[in-house]
């Protein structure tokens, strides 16, 4: 029987003069990816349809590789704003998931993805489901990290960066509004 060899993951992460080398600001373009897979029998539900949950794995790994790009280094996943879905997705449809960087603070950044699904037989391409991730970059101790900031070069990618700060800030409401009720029920509660 073979012996497993470990991985340590120091290796496989970016040093920190590498990380230091990358903080240059980067378009937005520079991140983009799409992801186009053809959906499967592993992939329906009990309906017949494609499983919401094998369609959300590929949208969070692929906002993954966006963030890795943009920041040189890890990222993780800290929330996903919510994702609906406005048609299903057949088993044998082409799923196409689009993503990019829409805004950057210092350790974090919003990305969004839109899912669409093509019918391999009539070639028609419907917009399944839109979704917002927030990553956060990890150094190689796994503490957040600065990251570089980002380049708007259209009036598109502007406004999807203003759309993307005023849902941070709302975020960060909501953050707040459910640390004062904790805080209230455990005064309540003593």
């Amino acid at each position: 029987m073979k012996a497993v060899k470990t991985i340590d993951r120091k290796q496989v992460r970016p040093t920190d003069a590498y990380i230091e080398d990358n903080m240059e600001p980067k378009t937005v373009a520079f991140s983009t990816i799409t992801v186009v897979q053809q959906m499967m029998d592993v992939d329906a539900n009990i309906a017949g349809n494609v499983h919401g949950g094998s369609i959300m794995k590929l949208v969070d790994n692929t906002a993954c590789m966006v963030g890795m790009r943009h920041t040189g280094g890890n990222a993780v996943t800290v929330s996903l704003d919510r994702l609906d879905f406005h048609s299903p997705v057949y088993v044998g449809d082409i799923l196409r998931i689009k993503t990019s960087v829409n805004f950057v603070g210092s350790t974090s950044m919003e990305i969004g993805a839109r899912i669409e699904a093509e019918s391999v037989l009539t070639g028609e391409v419907r917009h399944t489901a839109s979704a917002y991730l927030t990553f956060v970059s990890l150094d190689p101790e796994g503490k957040p990290r600065q990251i570089p900031q980002i380049i708007c070069e259209t009036d598109r990618e502007r406004e999807r960066f203003a759309a993307a700060l005023k849902r941070k800030e709302k975020r960060s409401e909501a953050r707040k509004e459910v640390k004062e009720r904790s805080q209230q029920k455990q005064l309540q509660a003593s």
